[in-house]
């Protein structure tokens, strides 16, 4: 088969397209017939060998697909091959992947192959920011980073739902039409304007309930200044580099909370993971909520895949198509 695969850690280009053995299925273990495959700022950190796992050279990226089962370990139940299917796991930018049973997901048929591809990440580190590490209530309001990016288009959305304000920040004026459209009520973007500052106005001094944040140094600090009285920062990314540390003692002036989250907590549990898959399959066929692909590129152009997504111009979610 066809994959991706690197030897070295560093640039998009250390990646190659090469043959190697498709991956016999294991115990306990679905192999899928790769549709289409999501890309991920993680993925890039992944390549660079900073990400939480590391790679074990030569190493295949890939952390989430779609597609169908192609075949079905022992001690695999409610599974079958033929089965429309998304999945979280590693080694996903190539022609066959494995995955474990329990991080499976069967796909509705209202949702198409690349929608599959972005849904699991995405979408669920959504859900869980927002319902399981906050509980969003009607009225709050909530800020997100990086809202024209794949997380911050489905996490707009969800807040939306939830009855929430949503002010959306954005790197460049071009990217305001899609923040407004997938649901921002107000859209700063934070190159050329103090988000913080801004997002106290237009809460009238108030602050901000809720900041999901994935940039990371460029804003975590003036997130914490514009929350308000128990507000809650959640820090999910470090696109644009690692904070500074945290002085502790900046959250009591407002009784601020400060937490961090990675989907692979959650999806340890087995009820949590079903609840948010059905919640957010439910807002889909409702049509409260549009995953937005960005753009798909063939297997082999993994590395102009990778330098699109760092270069910060990426909206909605980028998928690789084997």
């Amino acid at each position: 088969m066809k994959a991706i695969q690197f030897k070295e850690v560093g640039g998009p280009d250390v990646m190659k397209l090469v043959e190697v053995a498709t991956p016999e299925v294991r115990p306990g273990m679905v192999r899928m017939r790769v549709h289409a495959a999501g890309i991920n700022f993680a993925d890039t950190f992944f390549r660079e060998g900073n990400y939480l796992i590391k790679p074990k050279l030569p190493d295949t990226p890939g952390m989430e697909a779609a597609g169908v089962i192609d075949a079905v370990g022992a001690g695999v139940e409610g599974l079958a091959p033929g089965m429309r299917i998304a999945a979280v796991g590693l080694r996903a930018y190539a022609e066959y992947a494995l995955f474990h049973a329990n991080q499976v997901i069967p796909l509705p048929d209202f949702v198409s192959f690349e929608e599959g591809a972005a849904f699991p990440i995405q979408t669920l580190t959504a859900w869980f920011m927002i319902h399981t590490a906050h509980h969003l209530t009607p009225g709050q309001t909530v800020l997100v980073h990086s809202a024209a990016g794949g997380v911050g288009i489905v996490a707009m959305q969800i807040a939306k739902a939830a009855g929430a304000r949503v002010i959306g920040t954005v790197s460049s004026d071009s990217k305001f039409a899609i923040a407004r459209q997938y649901g921002a009520d107000e859209v700063i973007n934070y190159e050329t304007h103090d988000f913080a500052e801004e997002a106290k106005r237009l809460t009238g001094g108030k602050g901000v309930n809720l900041i999901l944040d994935a940039v990371g140094k460029p804003t975590f600090d003036k997130g914490i200044a514009c929350a308000a009285p128990f507000g809650h920062v959640i820090l999910y990314g470090r696109a644009g580099g690692p904070p500074d540390k945290l002085d502790v003692f900046r959250l009591f002036e407002k009784s601020v909370k400060v937490s961090g989250f990675v989907l692979y907590t959650a999806s340890a549990n087995h009820d949590l993971m079903r609840e948010g898959t059905a919640q957010s399959f439910a807002l889909m066929k409702a049509g409260q909520l549009k995953l937005l692909i960005g753009q798909s590129f063939p297997l082999a152009e993994a590395p102009a895949a990778h330098r699109f997504i760092q270069s910060r111009g990426s909206v909605g979610k980028l998928v690789l198509i084997p």
